[in-house]
């Protein structure tokens, strides 16, 4: 039984009031901000409706936003950062949980060998080989294309073993009985372990999803054509502005509209997400 303390609960309250105000006060200030013309912020950040209303975020999709010497819509750089995204999050399901499943249930030479060469990638992200990575992306013609901003970062040794971990926990009795019924590698692969990865690939696929919008230095290395600015790229490129104001309304509603995608991923699937963290038979 659980002893019952309210002044403990109390303090548990105000603790998550604070953290809730705490994440959201930044996110209401930009908010705020866009309703705001730019002299307004000569005085401090507003923290209330302004007289422009959604104004500013019409306008983002009805004209261009200029950066630097060049246009480009705001529209642009999200589908830019949608299919950077998308192309990430499936390119690292696909290979993780294939790469899991040879090392699983296939014997051969040197398997552990390659799952621990594998792993030890972990100490090695993308930004301590980013020169070796942008030498071979410049040398193999990638530079300012779909394929170079999603290919280098694709390979997910977090994945793999996520999914590897998961995949001992199938009980042989399972296995026996579906080479007894006939199914071969590719049924039992796509019929019995793709269902009972469900909630895995949902959770790595909120988390992978927000790891592949919210690149920026990469993006920003390969990239010279604006045409492949990504929205948080592009984000930063507002900001450098030569001779000129900086627009912050404009800047603000561009922050709220690049929030936006991740957070509804996480809201469709938080239920998947959520089980595939917690689920006890990780």
């Amino acid at each position: 039984m659980v002893e019952q303390r309210p002044w403990f609960n109390v303090c548990c309250h105000l603790v998550l009031v604070l953290g809730i105000v705490l994440v959201a006060l930044p996110v209401w200030v930009a908010l705020m901000a866009t309703t705001h013309a730019n002299g307004d912020f000569g005085t401090g950040a507003p923290l209330w409706f302004g007289e422009l209303g959604l104004s500013v975020f019409r306008n983002l999709f009805t004209s261009s936003t200029h950066m630097s010497s060049s246009a480009v819509p705001v529209s642009r750089m999200l589908l830019n950062s949608f299919i950077m995204a998308i192309c990430i999050t499936i390119g690292k399901l696909v290979i993780s949980i294939m790469s899991a499943y040879a090392v699983v249930f296939f014997r051969f030479p040197c398997r552990m060998l390659a799952f621990w060469v594998i792993f030890f990638t972990l100490m090695l992200p993308v930004e301590v080989r980013i020169m070796p990575t942008f030498e071979v992306v410049s040398d193999l013609h990638m530079l300012n294309s779909f394929a170079g901003l999603t290919i280098p970062l694709i390979a997910s040794a977090t994945a793999t073993f996520l999914f590897r971990q998961f995949f001992m926990t199938i009980p042989n009795e399972l296995i026996e009985a579906a080479r007894i019924d006939g199914a071969g590698p590719i049924k039992f692969f796509f019929d019995i372990l793709l269902p009972l990865s469900r909630t895995n690939i949902a959770a790595l696929f909120v988390i992978t999803f927000i790891y592949g919008w919210n690149q920026y230095l990469w993006p920003l290395l390969i990239t010279t054509d604006t045409h492949y600015y990504t929205i948080v790229l592009g984000i930063k490129q507002m900001l450098d502005v030569n001779d000129g104001v900086v627009e912050w309304n404009k800047i603000m509603a561009t922050t709220i509209i690049a929030m936006l995608p991740p957070v509804l991923v996480v809201i469709a699937m938080q239920k998947a997400f959520v089980k595939g963290l917690v689920d006890s038979e990780k």
